[in-house]
């Protein structure tokens, strides 16, 4: 274990001791349905910059930023640092070029027959063209020098259980000092989709750590009560405060939570047809979905938004938190890796027609999403959260520069 001690530029980007909120963001795995919470990221961004110049980052604004899979790949864009220790990537970027160039190249289009006969062998895919793409972009990086804390869930496989990458845990343990890159491509590598990967990190005395990683949807498709475990310091000014679960103040916290999009309302397996497959039943259908996939990815989403709704409800604070999911997809959107650029540019309309939709929330019964009373549309919300982190941002510089003065 290894305290670092160069002082850190999120420190002064993100002052939360001097603040009166904790700010979270968490993005949701899907594949290539990424494109959905980047369209939501890219309007936020830009209410953000409306409100503070066209140099502020959603980076800026959040403590933690918590993502899964293509949620991670995401999180990492927007929090590696450039030349100047800012953030790597704009919002509005991620769509243009990532998406829309580059997974067509990551999800190869073949024939039907083609890809059933490439998944009893392997993969769908070889992985090759993500895992330079990444190492391309991201470089060198790693996890401590984000330009906020993230956190990024995989499973190792060897170990049959989820490791959690963090920076809290990577400015105190070099061995949990991952390469951007291998993070990104550990919590993407989804079983049956992409290999899984295999990497090596040094302790502290140079000793090898090894992770054998595949897709951090295994163990937490919706990441957001990993971004709120009381781990590392939050808080830079009060290193106690999150030390123990009663003082885990949820009533500090605001969360954005977006969700990568489902076909929950297509209702599209019922127990009659799932009772008679058997192995490559489960793993594929004619339609290209696997329902093994599904039923894990969304069981522990799901699970997650109803105990994160539970919180807030129980707390009376239900404005803290803002889920934008959207559980009406069909066709071909829901699919993971449906690359075509039909299908990714219809993601792109959904995403937009999104915001223009009304707030909603779980209902705890059914798991449906319900437009929300008196809420407005979801970028009527969007635009209210860009000033509750606007001016808490505001609130933390100024008592900053309050004491720095003194």
């Amino acid at each position: 274990m290894m305290m670092r001690q160069e002082h850190s530029l999120r420190d002064e980007i993100n002052p939360s001791s001097y603040g009166d909120r904790i700010t979270v963001l968490s993005i949701d795995g899907g594949g290539i349905r990424g494109i959905l919470p980047a369209t939501v990221l890219i309007f936020l961004e830009s209410k953000l910059q409306e409100l503070d110049g066209e140099e502020v980052r959603i980076a800026d604004y959040f403590d933690v930023i918590a993502g899964t899979s293509t949620g991670g790949l995401i999180t990492a864009m927007m929090t590696a640092p450039d030349q100047n220790k800012r953030p790597l990537f704009e919002a509005k970027d991620i769509i243009v070029p990532f998406y829309l160039k580059h997974c067509p190249k990551i999800f190869p289009q073949s024939r039907g027959i083609i890809m059933r006969m490439n998944a009893l062998r392997g993969p769908k895919y070889d992985g090759k063209y993500l895992r330079k793409l990444l190492r391309k972009i991201l470089g060198y990086r790693r996890l401590h020098e984000t330009v906020t804390r993230i956190v990024v869930p995989t499973f190792d496989i060897k170990l049959l259980q989820p490791h959690v990458f963090s920076t809290f845990e990577a400015e105190i343990d070099t061995s949990e000092d991952a390469l951007l890159s291998d993070v990104c491509i550990g919590t993407s590598s989804a079983p049956t989709y992409l290999p899984a990967h295999y990497f090596k990190t040094k302790d502290s005395r140079g000793n090898d750590r090894e992770f054998h990683l595949v897709d951090g949807g295994v163990a937490a498709n919706n990441p957001a009560l990993l971004a709120m475990k009381p781990t590392g310091t939050v808080f830079p000014g009060s290193p106690d405060a999150l030390a123990a679960p009663q003082s885990l103040d949820y009533q500090k916290y605001i969360m954005l939570s977006l969700g990568s999009g489902t076909s929950k309302i297509e209702k599209k397996y019922d127990a009659k047809v799932a009772s008679k497959w058997g192995i490559l039943g489960w793993l594929y259908r004619d339609n290209g979905h696997s329902p093994l996939v599904d039923a894990f990815t969304f069981a522990s989403g799901d699970t997650v938004d109803l105990h994160m709704s539970m919180i807030f409800r129980s707390i009376k604070c239900e404005q803290n938190y803002l889920c934008i999911q959207d559980d009406t997809l069909s066709g071909h959107t829901p699919s993971t890796d449906k690359a075509t650029k039909k299908n990714m540019k219809e993601l792109v309309r959904i995403g937009e027609r999104l915001l223009h939709k009304p707030v909603s929330r779980m209902n705890l019964d059914t798991g449906i999403f319900e437009p929300a009373q008196h809420q407005g549309t979801n970028e009527q919300a969007l635009t209210r959260f860009a000033n509750l982190l606007s001016e808490e941002r505001r609130l933390r510089k100024e008592r900053l520069q309050r004491w720095s003065s003194n």
